[in-house]
């Protein structure tokens, strides 16, 4: 016999597992299909950041609300997931960065926004003492931070599962099929499932999960590089990245230093692999000795690479599907959606459980990439 439940979550990162957890506090029945284990992929390597910094305006007031719920994540999840909120800083190195910076933050500050200030070299100084002389000011948010990726992943899987959902791992979906009562999902073994509802939430493979659903959605892969350090001293809180470079500087609790900010190494979505490359590693290390000259000598102790969805701009898919009532996307988050977690999974719990959302996600809507829909917009 099919086991029945109100929702289905097909993938088990930690926007299937935020999902997954809200439709469940909210007394949703609910199963979450994850094909290899919890984390596998993008969740399991991402660099953790908590960042509504240089947001995109396209999903930057959900950034915002997800702020929020960082900073009260306790009562969420049961855990801070080692939350702290030391800042976000984008340096300028030149001039022309420094005028880029301004006018973004002056832009924002016309439309209301307050999260984002200027610094001047004495701030700076004062809150990176080892940055070289060499930068001229910086953006900077105050409540941003850094989270610990796999603390996250364990809270919101013991709470999602304390809540009651149902958790199938090592299972892969081969098939979805538009039932009278909703949805019949089909995966590994012969196993199926039905409900009435459907969260698409597979990640880099979650175009293929649309196509199932009827919906053409194109996605590209980014694998993105991280590198880590050896222990050293503590030096430095916030979170640092540099306006015109690929990267992004941080110390952990342990004393590493997690160094990234979209550095791509090759990626095979059929294999489920992806391939560090070490010449563009060494680019970014090149910009963190620029910025800190004081780490010229330390030793990289490892450095992995992680498979994510990407859009063509650059912003993820979150809402209804166009072409298949009760089936709703998440993904696509291409590189920043780590801060999104817990404000994605209300949104997607809204829109399940009632049909709507206050939520700003216009901007969000997966019509905006789909040939067809653009087809029709533009004749």
């Amino acid at each position: 016999m099919t086991q029945a439940y109100d929702v289905i979550v097909i993938g088990g990162g930690l926007h299937g597992l935020s999902a997954a957890l809200h439709l469940a506090r909210r007394s949703a029945r609910v199963l979450v299909v994850e094909k290899h284990w919890v984390g596998r992929h993008a969740s399991g390597a991402t660099a953790a950041g908590v960042r509504t910094l240089n947001r995109d305006r396209g999903e930057l007031d959900l950034s915002l609300e997800a702020l929020d719920m960082w900073h009260a994540l306790e009562s969420l999840v049961g855990d801070d997931c080692g939350f702290h909120a030391n800042g976000q800083i984008c340096v300028a190195e030149n001039a022309g960065a420094l005028s880029k910076l301004e006018a973004r933050v002056n832009g924002l500050r016309a439309d209301g926004y307050t999260h984002e200030e200027m610094i001047g070299p004495a701030e700076l100084r004062r809150l990176l003492p080892e940055l070289s002389h060499h930068c001229l000011g910086a953006s900077y948010t105050r409540r941003d931070g850094a989270a610990d990726p796999h603390r996250a992943l364990r809270a919101f899987r013991s709470s999602a599962v304390d809540a009651g959902v149902t958790l199938v791992e090592h299972c892969g979906v081969n098939a979805l099929k538009k039932t009278s009562q909703g949805w019949l999902v089909s995966a590994d073994g012969g196993r199926e499932w039905s409900a009435g509802a459907i969260v698409n939430a597979a990640g880099a493979w979650s175009g293929r999960v649309a196509a199932m659903a009827g919906d053409d959605i194109p996605l590209a892969t980014k694998s993105s590089m991280m590198m880590v350090s050896e222990r050293l001293r503590p030096f430095i809180k916030p979170v640092v990245a540099i306006m015109g470079r690929s990267l992004s500087f941080k110390q952990s609790d342990q004393g590493t230093l997690v160094i990234g900010g979209g550095l791509q190494g090759i990626p095979d979505l059929d294999r489920e692999t992806s391939t560090a490359r070490m010449q563009v590693l060494a680019k970014g290390a090149r910009s963190a000795t620029d910025l800190f000259p004081s780490v010229r000598d330390i030793r990289i102790v490892r450095v992995w690479a992680g498979l994510e969805a990407k859009t063509d701009d650059m912003l993820p898919v979150v809402g209804p599907s166009p072409n298949a009532p009760g089936v709703f996307h998440a993904f696509g988050f291409s590189g920043h959606g780590f801060e999104l977690v817990p404000v994605v999974g209300a949104t997607l719990a809204d829109l399940i459980l009632t049909g709507k959302t206050s939520r700003p996600i216009q901007a969000l809507d997966a019509r905006r990439l789909m040939p067809a829909f653009a087809k029709e917009k533009s004749s």
